[in-house]
């Protein structure tokens, strides 16, 4: 008989360097939130861009899901950019 194995995310399932996988679970919340406001605002790929102060191939990558091509910091400036504000929450690893 076979266990399975439930995680809380995908990044605690594929990734066994803890500072990888929060980096990555950080980096996939921020592309996520900006392709759900891109979708939201009904924006094209170039109105993205625009606003975004990036590329329109940037934009695909981030829709594509491309997270090695984002850095936290580019991120952060594209969420500030679309007008929406970061928070982060930090507490103890379990």
């Amino acid at each position: 008989m076979t266990k399975t194995r439930v995680y809380q995310s995908v990044w605690d399932a594929i990734e066994t360097d803890p500072v990888i996988r929060e980096n990555h679970k950080l980096r996939s919340s921020l592309m996520l939130a900006l392709i759900r406001h891109i979708k939201g605002q009904k924006l094209t790929q170039v109105e993205a861009a625009r606003l975004l102060g990036v590329t329109q191939p940037r934009i695909s990558n981030l829709i594509h899901g491309k997270i090695d091509l984002f850095g936290l910091d580019l991120l952060v400036k594209m969420a500030a950019a679309a007008g929406l504000q970061v928070t982060m929450r930090i507490k103890k690893a379990a």
